[in-house]
């Protein structure tokens, strides 16, 4: 069932979330912003800085303290509301690292994040009420945090609940993608909240299917690489036939990465703009 933009949707005690105004074929129907905390708040990935957004956003948060802003990575969808919420309600930005690419892959990203403070890898910090433990989770980007809490794991783009996850090199790393994957199946969260698609119920048994698809991908582009080497365009095409024209760039970007991944391994090498078997 579609769900409203600008509407907040209870999830259990001390948890609600607000969808930003946002869809696209790599954002589904939107970006979820997390409010956890009944009388005090704590916010997970503010969303885009639209004003109708950021409105609804105020009134979700009802005059309540705000005790930080967490930002999950800096694409464009999920931290560029964090400097007005911060103007908004005083509250710090805490997080992932600022992350700035250079060239072509820089329109993708924030650059004007500007975190108060930088959560390491299994940092835990107090907020509304609740111990939040920060996940390093590179690969999606390398910035890419989760944030445990009890049972429960935001996610950000790392798990998402509709769709896999794009990975875009230069920055985006599919050997760390994968190690991250592998990471969480360590963890004891049982029930993961991303911010695109629905709360993941069974996250075990997801994170096994993620990781058997991108070693499956790995392989078939292997294969493909020892029947007849070619360029990236020509892998992609023969990789995902009859793929929707709007999502090639994106699966020519994953593509990408594990074909790079493989040749980190040794396993094959670009010459003269072609992928062969090393």
């Amino acid at each position: 069932m579609p769900h409203t933009p600008g509407l907040l949707e209870p999830l259990g005690p001390g948890l609600a979330r607000l969808l930003a105004p946002n869809p696209s074929p790599f954002t589904g129907e939107g970006t979820w912003v997390h409010l956890i905390g009944e009388e005090r708040l704590a916010i997970v990935d503010p969303g885009p800085a639209d004003p109708s957004h950021l409105a609804a956003l105020e009134a979700a948060i009802a005059g309540r303290p705000v005790d930080a802003i967490l930002v999950t990575h800096t694409h464009r969808d999920h931290s560029p509301g964090a400097n007005p919420l911060r103007e908004l309600t005083g509250a710090p930005v805490w997080g992932c690292a600022p992350l700035v690419i250079p060239g072509e892959q820089e329109a993708g990203f924030d650059p004007d994040y500007a975190p108060d403070r930088v959560l390491q890898d299994g940092e835990t910090v107090e907020l509304a009420g609740a111990t939040i433990e920060a996940v390093h989770t590179p690969g999606h980007t390398s910035n890419h945090l989760c944030f445990a809490w009890g049972q429960r794991l935001f996610s950000g783009d790392h798990v998402m609940g509709w769709s896999t996850t794009v990975v875009v090199p230069p920055d985006g790393h599919m050997g760390a993608y994968m190690a991250s994957l592998a990471k969480l199946q360590h963890r004891p969260e049982t029930r993961y909240h991303p911010a695109h698609g629905e709360p993941v119920e069974d996250p075990q048994r997801l994170l096994r299917g993620l990781l058997t698809h991108r070693i499956q991908r790995e392989r078939q582009l292997l294969r493909l690489v020892e029947e007849r080497p070619d360029g990236l365009k020509e892998l992609t095409t023969r990789a995902y036939p009859g793929l929707d024209p709007k999502l090639i760039p994106a699966a020519r970007a994953t593509a990408l990465a594990h074909l790079l991944t493989l040749a980190e391994r040794g396993s094959v090498a670009c010459v003269d703009e072609r992928w062969t078997l090393s």
